[in-house]
């Protein structure tokens, strides 16, 4: 799992450059409307909504934003009519490497099309729904650093319900739950004085595709930077592992 968690961590950096374009805040606010909408649109009641606000804030949307696509998601914004769907779509990279693409959109004719182009343009096909999404199992991640006590956190994760945890570097460890007990999980490690720097659900792969061919690397690489480029794009999951130095060289 280091490859795919190393890639997480690419990403995670990535988002932070990003958040300065318009792709971030519309990707936020839409998962911010999605919250509001799959729950009480009250962020002290519904932990994917307040996650989400905590996100948006971090990455500088303003506060007018945020307001604003709660009352998208709470249906109480006048004038808005649009209607945002939650569409997950699969595929195969080159290789053979298996791809979860999460979408939010008001289109899915138009997003479905976007997508196949993006991966027949780069080596890939988009295929049918469940073609891959078998390989994977969702599950709430905890991003906490800095860790200087490795035995107190292992303490703390078990007390939370987490199943396992990774040290990504020296300092930064990813703890793993059911999605049911993230919430759990994330206010045990704050109790326990850890930082808890990041929250999400993230998709696991079962199994994965070793990629050490250069050529093969940039290829797939360009294909995911390209998929996660698209608006409707919300993340993009795939189940490669990839020599640190490799993916550190091309990302």
């Amino acid at each position: 799992m280091a490859g795919h968690s190393k890639w997480a961590n690419i990403k995670r950096q990535k988002a932070v450059v990003d958040a300065k374009r318009g792709k971030t805040f519309t990707q936020m606010s839409r998962a911010i409307i999605l919250a509001a909408r799959s729950g009480i649109p009250d962020p002290t009641g519904n932990f994917q909504l307040r996650t989400a606000i905590e996100k948006a804030k971090a990455a500088g949307i303003p506060n007018d934003n945020i307001e604003r696509a709660i009352a998208k998601g709470a249906g109480n914004f006048a004038g808005d009519n649009t209607q945002l769907e939650e569409i997950r779509y699969e595929g195969y990279g080159p290789g053979g490497v298996a791809i979860l693409i999460e979408a939010l959109t008001d289109n899915r004719n138009r997003t479905a099309a976007e997508l196949r182009v993006s991966f027949s343009k780069n080596g890939g096909n988009l295929g049918e729904t469940g073609c891959v999404s078998w390989m994977f199992a969702q599950k709430g991640v905890c991003i906490v650093e800095p860790v200087k006590n490795e035995d107190k956190l292992l303490e703390a994760s078990i007390e939370g319900g987490a199943e396992y945890y990774e040290m990504t570097d020296e300092e930064t460890a990813e703890v793993f739950t059911e999605v049911p007990d993230l919430e759990t999980l994330s206010q045990t490690l704050k109790n326990q004085g850890f930082k808890v720097a990041d929250v999400e659900l993230r998709w696991i792969p079962d199994n994965s595709v070793e990629v050490t061919d250069d050529h093969q690397a940039r290829t797939l690489l360009k294909l995911i930077d390209t998929l996660e480029a698209l608006d409707d794009v919300q993340n993009v999951t795939a189940n490669f592992e990839m020599p640190e130095q490799l993916m550190a060289a091309i990302a």
